[in-house]
């Protein structure tokens, strides 16, 4: 089947970032839009201002904590200062726009192109079922002369909620082509978004916008400025780097003669297969197990390793068994990647910094499979260190993330777990934490387990001591 759109996989996005820029006093002039100041905007309100850094709280509505410097910006909203929408001082026809940002916990906000087209900002974080309201999604047009519920209309949910938690960077790319208009004004060709991508994952792609979506500062036009809505809740951007959209990019054709293979969770919960780890190298005997919640990942039976999950649909099998195949699977969601290299997830050490284990080899290590239980969740097993060791991973109620237990079934002294490998660990209260540059939380609920955060080749490691019995939670 040939694909008839811009798909943004690496080279097709390398490829759009990399075209000339044209002349005139546009948008698409600059590179990148300098957060050193709010010089790039035109009058802003007092809600927004310049940071180093952001972090929320998950148990706090509608609020981010900030550090001094630049680089980030933010709009943090208060009782007395409602915040207004931001405008860049320079316009827009046809973009591709790229940027991070960070939603607090039940936040709300948009990004306008040519301040009359939103795609939806929102902390959407594990609804199962988005709407064009949710976060991703370009939002509806408005007609308030139509019966009652039926307003609505013309709105565009994202295929899949690829959305992360309050709190974690969120990656965005739009490719957006502008409307048209002859000589006296009137329009000549709709608007279009040749594509939308999520944390990695296509959620639009050649959507027709027929007119302004609900929220509009004015009618459609050839030149408009990029607007951020700043009145509904806290919310922060940074990396917003634009350039030019190529004049035929809505006609290339991307993709192959290929139907793809989709795995479907309801039918295949797990699936056997080579998995290709996020910056790293492949894995060999790798499952990878869905759940109903929308909350997979990929283990590999070799190390008892869980070194990847993610949110959305489940797999796409077709390098696996397309013709004659390579034996790869691939997630079809947002991934989040927590070990980048194949390695024992238990590890016998003299003390929390001695170097980890490159394999099994002299631990005993046998494999013996995995039991489901009665919602076909697999509770992995393997002896090592003449213990025997449970794995359970399950996802958490409300697609938020996932839960871990590991068990021995005898003591065994100096036994660690490895739980993640990031380019960088932080930690923001007693046994939560925050990695891989606010990708990810990992959080601790026993006090008496005591999380190490160590060096390991110019990462960092998070290792803790296994007294029997280890319980943890990703967020993500």
């Amino acid at each position: 089947m040939k694909l008839n759109y811009l798909r943004f996989g690496t080279t097709a996005f390398v490829w759009l970032l990399g075209t000339t820029l044209v002349a005139g006093q546009q948008l698409t002039d600059k590179s990148e839009i300098g957060l050193n100041d709010l010089s790039g905007f035109k009058d802003p309100g007092k809600t927004w201002t310049i940071a180093s850094g952001v972090t929320a709280n998950l148990n706090e509505q509608n609020a981010l904590n900030i550090s001094k410097g630049s680089g980030v910006l933010v709009n943090l909203l208060a009782k007395k200062a409602h915040g207004t929408d931001l405008y860049t001082a320079a316009e827009h026809g046809d973009i591709v726009l790229e940027l991070d940002y960070l939603m607090a916990k039940g936040s709300n906000s948009g990004i306008y192109l040519q301040g009359v087209y939103e795609i939806q900002l929102e902390d959407s974080w594990g609804n199962p079922a988005p709407t064009s309201s949710n976060n991703g999604g370009i939002y509806q047009r408005w007609d308030d002369a139509k019966p009652e519920g039926q307003q609505g209309y013309q709105g565009y949910a994202p295929r899949q909620n690829a959305s992360k938690a309050p709190g974690l960077w969120q990656h965005i790319k739009i490719a957006f082509q502008a409307p048209k208009f002859d000589a006296s004004g009137k329009k000549t060709e709709n608007a279009r978004i040749i594509g939308i991508e999520l944390n990695g994952v296509m959620i639009h792609d050649n959507v027709e916008l027929f007119g302004a979506t609900r929220g509009a500062n004015g009618p459609e036009k050839a030149l408009g400025p990029l607007r951020l809505q700043g009145d509904h809740g806290a919310v922060a951007f940074k990396n917003i780097k634009i350039s030019k959209l190529p004049a035929d990019a809505a006609g290339r054709q991307r993709g192959g003669d290929t139907d793809p293979i989709y795995v479907n969770v309801a039918n295949t919960p797990l699936i056997r297969s080579f998995v290709d780890i996020q910056g790293g190298p492949k894995v060999v005997h790798a499952i990878s197990v869905g759940s109903t919640q929308q909350v997979h990942y990929s283990y590999d039976l070799d190390n008892g390793l869980l070194f990847q999950a993610w949110h959305g649909e489940f797999v796409d099998a077709t390098p696996m068994w397309h013709d004659r195949g390579n034996g790869t699977s691939r997630p079809r969601g947002s991934v989040t990647t927590f070990s980048t290299k194949p390695v024992p997830a238990l590890a016998k050490l003299a003390n929390a910094q001695a170097a980890w284990l490159a394999d099994t080899t002299g631990t005993g290590f046998r494999t013996k499979g995995y039991i489901l239980d009665a919602q076909d969740r697999p509770t992995f097993t393997y002896n090592m260190y003449g213990a025997k060791v449970t794995d359970a991973i399950k996802a958490i109620e409300g697609g938020q993330g996932l839960s871990r237990e590991i068990a021995l079934d005898k003591p065994v002294e100096n036994v660690y777990a490895l739980i993640a490998n990031a380019a960088d660990i932080q930690e923001v209260s007693k046994g939560f934490y925050v990695l891989d540059g606010q990708s990810f939380y990992l959080k601790f609920d026993d006090a008496k387990d005591k999380p190490v955060i160590r060096d390991a080749n110019g990462r960092k490691e998070l290792v803790v001591l296994v007294r029997g019995k280890l319980n943890y939670s990703i967020l993500f």
